[in-house]
């Protein structure tokens, strides 16, 4: 009987298709589209995947299906987390300003939703 709460060193595509629901010929593919993502073959020729190619597949499979990024995206995406390096297209922090005070006093309202507004607009152009 075999343990399936052990993790195994190698998978095959068969496993690898059933562990992260995707046919066998999209993991061909994905081979083919991504090239981080290059499993190694056994003497046979036939794929053997790490923990870490199962990982990657499950990420690509989230970009794709999920956040329904292009292959180019998702490439582009894989590209910057494995180097470390984020472009302005994809994310840039700026410092938010703090939301203005609204004061108690109904004379001063109108003033203050246009301090809103102007923090809103200012917010908006941000993201």
């Amino acid at each position: 009987m075999k343990d399936f709460g052990l993790k195994k060193l190698y998978y095959s595509i068969s496993e690898v298709s059933k562990i992260t629901g995707l046919e066998q010929y999209i993991l061909r593919y994905w081979e083919s589209e991504f090239e981080i993502l290059k499993p190694g073959k056994n003497r046979a020729g036939n794929r053997i995947y790490t923990n870490k190619d199962i990982n990657l597949i499950l990420r690509i499979k989230k970009l794709l299906r999920d956040e329904k990024y292009t292959i180019e995206g998702a490439k582009k995406i894989l590209e910057e987390e494995s180097t470390g390096i984020v472009t302005e297209e994809t994310t840039e922090v700026k410092p938010i300003k703090p939301l203005p005070k609204v004061s108690s006093n109904i004379s001063s309202l109108k003033k203050d939703l246009e301090e809103v507004k102007l923090f809103l607009l200012d917010l908006h152009s941000k993201i």
